[in-house]
């Protein structure tokens, strides 16, 4: 017996992707730098210091190194048995913050106790991921029947409907994504599509006449039906197109003025450029994009972003903390992070692609997806490109419930690769 455990444990040194470890480790470091920087006091202290955000990321580095070799040394097939459980426990978490919970800035979405915190939307993405890779697998599905489409849909919905009560929009937005991977295994095409559509039609609702863009929508759905050729040119079913999505051009002022909260209409507004008040609402995006501005080519150097030291940029630390990239490393500093980013997502899709088994390849996919989409609107919203909403860069941005839970997402997927060389 001990000797098996041996040879498992040698199995997974040799296989385990080491280029994915090594990239992982350059961004939580940097990123420990960065945060350092992000908040280093006026008074010398040590880099130890627990009072301080910098000494605190440190303990939840020191947190992460355990937690690896945990998920390294677990059987492989502990994630696949037990997926619907670690999915179940994620539900409960967020369905008890509505009881325990602590609100902070309108929202309750931490457990708190004492000076630990934690937030469990983080660790519902794993639980989120495991399952529905669980049930693509099991299933067998192809999701040709409106059963396996909507069971595949309630899976990612269930977490979504409570982070949005929460209410963290940019939480919830983030499982969205896994439609990817829903279209990877088969599910239909129309599903994005119409889900692409809906954001540019209320983007171009709220920039032009509602007229205007109806009368383009009829010329487009005119234009599409002449050169249609592959697929049902049924007039009837063109006219039902352009009446819904008419109508959903009308119900953008009123979802956009009665729906949407105020905070949510200023961070659209300072996206589409419209005249805000650049010392209220604009004031994070403009703040930041100076920072990152005035880095230039090689930036100002470590410690040394006069943004970052003045703390002009709001959470700096946090959802923010690739200004400080951009200030003090610059234009290279800020490529060679990107490209970090990029080859670990890349690094993932290639594996995920390798994977003798549907479960393990599937879940590669999942996690692939969830730190895309994390990376690209974290980065989007400091430059402008899209909305100002708290999504933390992984393994980058301050907090041990993020680092935790991608540690957790990212070392899964990666236990499950160093086996595929044995039989599941």
């Amino acid at each position: 017996m001990v000797k098996t455990k041996h040879l498992a444990n040698q199995s997974v040194i040799a296989n385990v992707d080491w280029l994915s470890i090594f990239l992982y480790a350059v961004l939580v470091i940097f990123g420990w730098m960065n945060i350092y920087s992000a908040s280093l006091p006026l008074e010398d202290t040590s880099i130890f210091d627990m009072s301080q955000i910098y000494g605190k990321q440190l303990l939840f580095i020191g947190i992460a190194i355990p937690v690896i070799i945990v998920i390294l040394s677990l059987d492989a097939k502990v994630y696949e048995k037990y997926s619907l459980i670690y999915y179940v426990i994620g539900i409960v978490l967020l369905m008890g913050l509505f009881i325990f919970g602590k609100t902070i800035k309108g929202q309750t979405n931490w457990y708190q106790f004492g000076g630990i915190s934690m937030q469990p939307s983080e660790f519902a993405k794993i639980g989120t991921a495991l399952f529905l890779s669980k049930y693509i697998t099991e299933s067998q599905t192809t999701f040709q029947n409106l059963k396996e489409q909507g069971i595949a849909m309630g899976i990612i919905f269930l977490p979504v409907a409570f982070i949005m009560l929460q209410p963290d929009t940019g939480s919830g937005m983030i499982f969205s994504i896994l439609f990817l991977v829903l279209y990877r295994e088969g599910f239909p095409a129309w599903y994005l599509w119409t889900g692409f559509l809906a954001i540019i039609l209320f983007i171009l609702a709220l920039v032009i006449q509602p007229l205007f863009l109806i009368l383009l929508i009829v010329l487009g759905c005119g234009v599409h039906f002449y050169f249609n050729k592959t697929i049902n040119r049924n007039p009837f079913v063109y006219a039902i197109l352009a009446v819904v999505m008419s109508s959903f051009v009308f119900s953008v002022d009123y979802v956009f003025d009665n729906v949407l909260e105020p905070h949510h209409k200023d961070r659209i507004n300072v996206l589409l450029g419209d005249d805000v008040d650049m010392k209220k609402e604009g004031y994070n995006l403009n703040q930041s994009m100076i920072a990152i501005g005035s880095g230039g080519w090689i930036g100002k150097g470590f410690l040394e972003g006069t943004q970052t030291k003045g703390g002009f940029v709001p959470e700096q630390h946090t959802d923010y903390i690739f200004t400080t990239v951009g200030e003090e490393w610059g234009f290279v500093g800020s490529t060679i992070v990107i490209a970090c980013f990029v080859t670990l997502i890349l690094r993932v899709v290639y594996l995920s692609e390798k994977q003798k088994n549907n479960f393990a390849r599937i879940y590669g996919y999942c996690v692939a997806a969830i730190l895309f989409m994390h990376f690209f609107v974290n980065v989007s919203m400091l430059i402008g490109i899209f909305p100002t909403i708290g999504v933390p860069l992984p393994f980058f941005s301050y907090g041990g419930s993020s680092l935790i839970a991608f540690t957790f997402l990212l070392f899964i997927f990666l236990k499950l690769d160093a086996n595929k060389v044995n039989e599941w």
